[in-house]
């Protein structure tokens, strides 16, 4: 294996797309879900994001990041309108309607039905769920912060509903998304599954040193 040694002379040197594609991969495979929203008038909005970030467990915050407003961007606006978003795990078995979320709609059509999925909803609670989705989060907009670098906004939202297959949850809160038939994506098309390999047990340096990993350090004190 030839390993190589890029910096930014490389991808100042090479135009179109091939350097975004390149550094939307390089972090490797994140989840994908699909945020619903709707306006004021009940017409349904979804976007697929492959940016979500937990923040925190108390309050149960998460965050994603949404592109620069250069553009129409329903999501963002529908959030503004309603203070509220559902974000919905991606289906394996549902992989090619998971996609077509990505498309764009004009702000008249109803991307629920344009790309067929059904919404669900919770009594006061004003943003449609994908009801088919094996993860389903209800959240309040809190915050968004703007990042001026690249004109993109960080969007935190505080979770208010969970909806999950109760099978899919362990005895001590661990939820088991590689079963969930949820779906992980590298950069804007390519789709994979994963899988548990292994839970370990909390780390701590006598837990290391039983392994004889962290000895070298010892001997150098």
């Amino acid at each position: 294996m030839a390993q190589i040694h890029l910096t930014s002379n490389d991808w100042a040197k090479r135009e179109g797309r091939y350097w975004a594609t390149f550094f939307n991969t390089l972090s490797g495979p994140r989840s994908v879900v699909m945020i619903g929203t709707q306006d004021n008038e009940g017409i349904g909005n979804i976007g697929l994001f492959n940016s979500l970030v937990h923040l925190g467990a108390n309050p149960p915050l998460l965050g994603f990041v949404l592109r620069p407003t250069t553009v129409a961007r329903h999501t963002y606006e529908n959030i503004l309108a309603t203070g509220c978003y559902t974000v919905n795990h991606g289906i394996q078995s549902r992989i090619e309607d998971t996609h077509q979320t990505s498309a764009k709609y004009e702000a008249h059509q109803d991307e629920f039905e344009a790309c067929g999925w059904s919404k669900s909803f919770i009594d006061g609670f004003e943003a449609p769920f994908i009801a088919a989705a094996p993860i389903q989060i209800g959240l309040r907009f809190e915050d968004e912060h703007f990042i001026s670098q690249n004109d993109t906004r960080f969007i935190v939202g505080r979770i208010e509903h969970v909806r999950i297959d109760e099978q899919f949850i362990g005895n001590d809160g661990f939820i088991d998304t590689a079963n969930a038939d949820t779906l992980v994506s590298s950069g804007l098309d390519a789709y994979h599954t994963h899988k548990l390999l292994k839970r370990m047990p909390y780390a701590n340096h006598k837990q290391r040193d039983r392994f004889g990993e962290c000895r070298h350090h010892k001997r150098g004190q």
